[in-house]
């Protein structure tokens, strides 16, 4: 079974940077597409960024190209989410997702853009 942890989510004031992680447990890590996905108060959960299996290939919502920067270390089964020029609009809970056959999610880190 897959399980994911996410952390590094927290307060920032606008303007400033986070890093997000996401641990995976088991081998399947490195075969799987990645993403990180968002959901804020309110509004749909939607796909911030994603990553190809070997980590060749990214996408990249509109509202965060640019800014948010998605990363993988296939030898650590970890991926990143580096998050700078934070907004306010920035804030939500941030999910962190394994797609093969089916989908798997972490429990979710908040992450809180404020002055």
């Amino acid at each position: 079974q897959v399980h994911l942890v996410e952390s590094g989510g927290g307060l920032v004031q606008p303007g400033g940077s986070l890093r997000l992680s996401c641990a995976a447990s088991g081998s399947i890590f490195s075969i799987a597409v990645m993403g990180w996905y968002r959901q804020a108060p309110g509004k749909q959960r939607e796909l911030v960024a994603s990553i190809t299996s070997g980590g060749g290939s990214a996408y990249y919502a509109d509202s965060v190209r640019g800014r948010f920067t998605v990363s993988r270390v296939n030898a650590n089964n970890t991926l990143y989410l580096q998050m700078n020029s934070l907004k306010s609009e920035d804030t939500a809970v941030y999910y962190c997702n394994l797609r093969r056959i089916r989908d798997y999610w972490g429990q979710g880190t908040q992450v809180t853009v404020s002055s």
